[in-house]
This record gives structure tokens, C-alpha cells and sequence, in this order.
């Protein structure tokens, strides 16, 4: 069996004789990366609730949240896998770092202003940050070690994500809505706590920039023209990812969206802020999910795995979209579980075998993540029109998609971890 994480490297630098750095300690920091991002996006399914009590902003306003956060991976995806193939994978990730600790102290005179319109800028300025941070960092994991590792490395680093988003409901519920419903009151709860993630963001990236990193050698790229599948358009298999990336995330980020909402309506006399609390008790499933998947998928092909969990996924979206009292909001917690080997699965298939072309390849699969900024408008206007249960139907199409890549994946590929 191989070891996910692989014997150690050489730093590349301007000299050439700087000290082998062990691949386990630069896993070690750019893990601390994903949790970073997964708390911020777990505090935003939150700011959406947030905001339509104190605000009074509808439900598909509160939807901006999410297109202005997932709009900015679309917009900076491709320039920063460019930055990435340029200057390398340690100066993309500072870069990611930077930017998103400018958006978040953007949240004090957001809370000052008191306006819908400064949120949004300023988690377009974070988000601009935390896309930087994915194209650099998820195909460095996959890099850190074996070939057939890569799937499994990502689990295992996606898992800190999830432990990220499991934190931020809690910080939310027991912060965001302590006051009620005045904004004032709630302003500088929101403010200290973004304040906390800049100055925790900058201390990290003052600690990556003092560390050596193994950096794969950029010099391979001049190669990429010359490559016999140069064009990433001639990758079936990356392209079909790409498209089950758009929307598989369009669901895991509609499904948390609304997560409070459906469950104050689903679950009679339910609070938000316990509703925010189980929320996060779908996240700490969802980190459960990939811890216990890293491992699974050391015996088992990703591709079967992937294909079994969409299959639950869409049974448990089915049984939401019934709006069942009590039983459809313990589905819904459900498919946080299943839903968590996704990302990473269908991003390290996609890559699989794409040698040099795999920095280019993976700003692409990053801005497949603009998924999230349409889906949840969708699910916001139909739950506005009709109902919130009836809006859980866009996740049920999401999965059949990923559903259909899984199951052409495992005709094409055997990976093992």
C-alpha cells in the first residue's frame, strides 16, 4: 500500500543548496490553510440568516452573499493559476493569504457603514483571497507524495476544511443573533470576529513566507507546448470534472444556504440560533465524512466511492424536497456526510495524469467553484415564489450530474491510494 505522504524533496531556491524540507511539513502548513478558508465559508451560510433578520434583506438578496464570494473564484481563478505557473506555488499561496486578510478587516467599516453593499465587496476582497489560496494549494497537496496518493491527500486536507466550516455555525449562533435582531447590537460581535481572522491569516503567512517549501519546478512548463496533450480541451476526463465540479458545489453551497431556513420551517418551535447549531452539526458529519473517506479510499477506487455517495445524496435531497416535518431536516444534516468527499474526489480524478499542465488545470477546476454564486440565487427565487423545500430540487439535478461523472470516471481510471 502507498503511503499517502512520500519521502522527502529538496527545496528549489535561487542557489540551489537550501535543506531537503520533508514533504509531511509542508503538508502540515498548507493544511492549515484549508481550515482557515472552510471557517470563513461556514460563517457565511450564517451572515445569510444574519442579514435577513437584521437588514431585512430577502432571501434571495441574502443569496448575494454567496454569488459575490463564488463570483470572485470565477474572476480570479485563471489570473491566479497564471500568478501560480509564474512565480510558483509558495508565492500564490502568500499572495491568497494577503488578499484575504485585506477582506477581512474590510468587515469593520462594512459594520460601520451598516449597508448590505460594503459586505459584499468586502467578501468579494476575501474570496478573491481564499480562490488564490485553492488554485495553489489543492494541486500542491496532491503533488506532496505519490501519484495515486493524491485523491486521498485531498480528502485528508479537504477534512480540515470541513473542521473550519464545523466551527464557523457555532462562532455564528452564539455571536451572530445573541442580541436579537438589531444590527447595531450584533455589529461589533461580526467586526471582532473578522478582525480575529485577518490578524490569525497574517500571522500564518508571515510563518509560510520563513519556512522553505518544496516547490515543484516551474522549468517543466516550458515543456507544456511541446506536451502531446498540450490542450487541456483534449482531456475528457478534466473537462467532465470541471462540469461536475460546477455543480456538485452549486449543491453543497445552495444546501448550506438555506439550511437555516428550511430547518426553522421544517422543525416546529425551532430557534435560529439552534437551527445555527445544527448547522454546524451538518458540518462536524461532513468533516466526519472525509476523515473516514481518506481511509476508505486507500482500499476502495475514489471513483466507486464517489458513485455510492452521490447515489445517498440524492435519495436524502429527495426526502428534503418532500419538506417531511423533523424527518426531512435529519436528511438534510444526512447529506452533509455523504456530500463531503466530493470536491476533492472530482478535483484529483480531473487531474490525474495531466503532468505539466496541472497548474493551468487547476485554476480551472477552482473556478468551476462559481457553481456556488448561481445555485443559491436559483434556490433563493424559488424559495421566495414557492417554497423553500421546493428549491432543495436544484441539489437533486446537481447530484445526478455528479452521479453521471462518477460513473464514467470509473471506466476510465483506477486510482488507488
Amino acid at each position: 500500500m502507498t503511503s499517502i505522504i512520500d519521502v522527502s524533496v529538496r527545496s528549489s531556491s535561487s542557489t540551489g543548496s537550501a535543506p531537503a524540507v520533508r514533504y509531511s511539513v509542508a503538508l502540515g502548513l498548507v493544511i492549515s490553510l484549508f481550515f482557515v478558508w472552510g471557517l470563513t465559508y461556514g460563517l457565511l451560510d450564517v451572515l445569510n440568516k444574519h442579514f435577513q433578520q437584521t437588514l431585512s434583506v430577502s432571501r434571495m438578496q441574502s443569496a448575494l452573499l454567496q454569488t459575490c464570494y463564488f463570483g470572485a473564484y470565477f474572476l480570479v481563478a485563471v489570473p491566479s493559476g497564471i500568478y501560480v505557473n509564474r512565480h510558483g506555488y509558495k508565492r500564490g499561496i502568500l499572495l491568497g493569504l494577503v488578499l484575504f486578510a485585506v477582506g477581512a478587516l474590510l468587515f469593520v467599516p462594512a459594520t460601520t457603514l451598516g449597508r448590505f453593499g460594503p459586505f459584499l465587496f468586502a467578501l468579494f476582497i476575501l474570496a478573491s483571497g481564499a480562490a488564490c489560496l485553492e488554485t495553489a494549494a489543492n494541486p500542491y497537496v496532491t503533488m506532496l507524495g505519490s501519484a495515486d496518493g493524491g485523491p486521498a491527500r485531498l480528502n485528508l486536507a479537504q477534512a480540515f476544511t470541513g473542521l473550519g466550516s464545523f466551527a464557523g455555525p457555532i462562532i455564528g449562533g452564539l455571536f451572530f443573533f445573541r442580541h436579537g435582531a438589531s444590527f447595531d447590537s450584533n455589529a461589533g460581535s461580526v467586526r471582532l470576529t473578522y478582525v480575529v481572522i485577518a490578524v490569525v491569516v497574517l500571522l500564518l503567512a508571515v510563518g509560510i513566507w520563513r519556512t522553505a517549501l518544496p516547490e515543484i519546478d516551474n522549468g517543466e512548463l516550458k515543456q507544456e507546448h511541446g506536451h502531446p496533450r498540450a490542450s487541456l480541451l483534449r482531456q475528457r476526463r478534466f473537462v467532465l470534472s470541471v462540469f461536475a465540479q460546477f455543480f456538485y458545489f452549486s449543491a453543497q453551497v445552495g444546501i448550506a444556504a438555506f439550511f437555516i431556513n428550511y430547518a426553522t420551517e421544517h422543525w416546529a418551535g425551532l430557534q435560529v440560533h439552534t437551527a445555527a447549531f445544527m448547522l454546524s452539526a451538518g458540518m462536524i458529519s461532513f468533516t466526519v465524512g472525509r476523515f473516514l473517506s481518506t481511509a476508505f479510499m486507500r482500499t476502495f477506487n475514489p471513483a466507486t466511492v464517489l458513485s455510492i455517495y452521490a447515489v445517498v445524496c440524492l435519495a436524502l435531497c429527495l426526502v428534503v424536497v418532500a419538506g417531511l416535518q423533523t424527518v426531512s431536516v435529519v436528511a438534510l444534516i444526512g447529506i452533509f456526510f455523504f456530500e463531503s468527499i466530493m470536491f476533492p474526489t472530482i478535483f484529483a480524478l480531473g487531474m490525474k495524469d495531466l503532468g505539466p499542465l496541472t497548474k493551468r488545470a487547476a485554476s480551472f477546476q477552482v473556478m468551476a467553484l462559481f457553481g456556488g454564486a448561481v445555485a443559491p440565487l436559483a434556490m433563493g427565487a424559488i424559495a421566495d415564489r414557492v417554497s423553500i423545500a421546493s428549491a432543495y430540487l436544484i441539489p437533486v439535478f446537481c447530484f445526478i450530474v455528479v452521479l453521471a461523472f462518477a460513473i464514467a470516471s470509473r471506466r476510465t481510471v483506477s486510482v488507488s491510494a
